[in-house]
């Protein structure tokens, strides 16, 4: 029974992954006898997972059936709260995003947003596709310390109810499995399944907010430390004598290179500007503006040091909407990194910006919940 779920399972991963694909090319490419190939795909097409299609191209004798993954069996909902923000979306059983939500926050309550939450859940809900599994799964990330029972336990930029166990309650009302993630992480997995992180095993991803968080991913598997707290280096210090910061530190990294820190280095006049302004004025050379960016980039490079020579990873991507907007800070950042790193290291990584924006999160949420309803269904 166990052989079965395991070659079960690999067949899915491979039609996943490679479709359309014949039941030949199946068998070549999991060394799996043909016998077993067809009874596991009979197996996945009466589970509506998998479908036939038209003839493939023959290579001579009869033309191959093709096979492919029904990306309609089910959907998935990832959720992204941020500090000042709640993106959410609705995929099917690929990542193809069906529906979508973005709205901006101010000041809610660890109550509030749980009403919040269930109810973009439920609106998705009621325009969700027919299908036959429904909604497989929810994944929600926070912008803080998730631990490995998945319950919020810190987060420094965002008002939240630690005795508040969001999982639980959404798994009550809901009756899905729901995965709980550190929003860095998510946003590394999204990259890694979906975006700039495709073909590396090794790379950190770097979320600039409000705050600083970094996932990491180390042969392909997100590094998430002993108990789910790794990638917290926007509190590295980077000043001993510097600012306090509210985890407890001093001269944190995020204190002079998130963007509450880049609005705090602009004047009076200045500080309450939007991203999208701050780009405008840029693009339109406002000197105060260009020297804020400037020095904005320089302290992301300092910890990016850091980060390279801590992991040697063979890409770093960025996710903040400045610096995909603006090619000119992303310069800075290069700038800063290559006249702190030794030579051997500047041509061995990419720096990158995120090429999922502000869905890498919500998306890579989202995705751990299709894994876990796909790797259910063959376990």
């Amino acid at each position: 029974m166990l052989v079965k779920k395991i070659n079960q399972k690999l067949i899915l991963k491979e039609i996943v992954a490679n479709s359309p694909i014949s039941r030949a090319k199946l068998s070549e490419t999991t060394g799996l006898n043909k016998s077993t190939v067809s009874s596991q795909v009979n197996a996945l097409i009466e589970k509506n997972l998998i479908f036939e299609i038209g003839q493939g191209q023959s290579s001579g004798g009869r033309k191959p059936v093709m096979l492919i993954f029904n990306k309609n069996a089910g959907y998935s909902i990832g959720i992204d709260i941020g500090v000042d923000y709640i993106n959410s979306i609705l995929t099917d059983l690929k990542g193809n995003i069906v529906l979508e939500d973005f709205q901006q926050l101010e000041g809610q309550t660890a109550g509030e947003m749980k009403d919040i939450l269930f109810l973009k859940i439920k609106q998705f809900i009621s325009q969700m596709p027919e299908s036959p599994y429904g909604l497989v799964g929810i994944g929600l990330c926070v912008p803080g310390l998730v631990n490995s029972e998945q319950k919020v336990i810190f987060t420094p930029n965002l008002e939240w109810d630690y005795s508040l166990d969001i999982k639980s309650l959404i798994e009550q009302e809901f009756k899905v499995p729901v995965f709980l993630e550190n929003e860095a992480n998510a946003g590394a997995y999204g990259e890694k399944e979906f975006g700039a992180a495709k073909n590396y095993d090794n790379l950190v991803f770097v979320s600039v907010h409000t705050g600083i968080g970094v996932g990491i991913i180390i042969n392909n598997e997100l590094y998430r430390g002993v108990r789910g707290f790794a990638g917290e280096m926007g509190h590295l210090t980077i000043d001993l004598n510097g600012l306090k910061c509210s985890c407890g530190n001093r001269g944190c990294w995020e204190l002079y290179a998130s963007e509450k820190a880049l609005l705090k280095s602009l004047s009076k006049q200045q500080e309450k500007l939007s991203n999208q302004d701050i780009i405008q004025l840029a693009n339109d050379n406002n000197p105060e503006i260009l020297m804020a960016l400037q020095q904005f980039g320089f302290y992301l490079g300092i910890g990016l040091t850091s980060i390279l020579n801590t992991f040697n990873p063979q890409a770093v991507i960025i996710r903040n909407n400045i610096v995909e907007a603006l090619p000119m800070v992303l310069n800075s950042i290069k700038n800063s990194v290559s006249s702190r790193t030794y030579q051997q290291l500047e041509n061995n990584y990419e720096l990158l910006v995120s090429t999922l924006g502000k869905h890498a999160p919500a998306l890579g949420a989202n995705s751990i919940a299709i894994e876990h309803f796909l790797e259910m269904f063959t376990a």
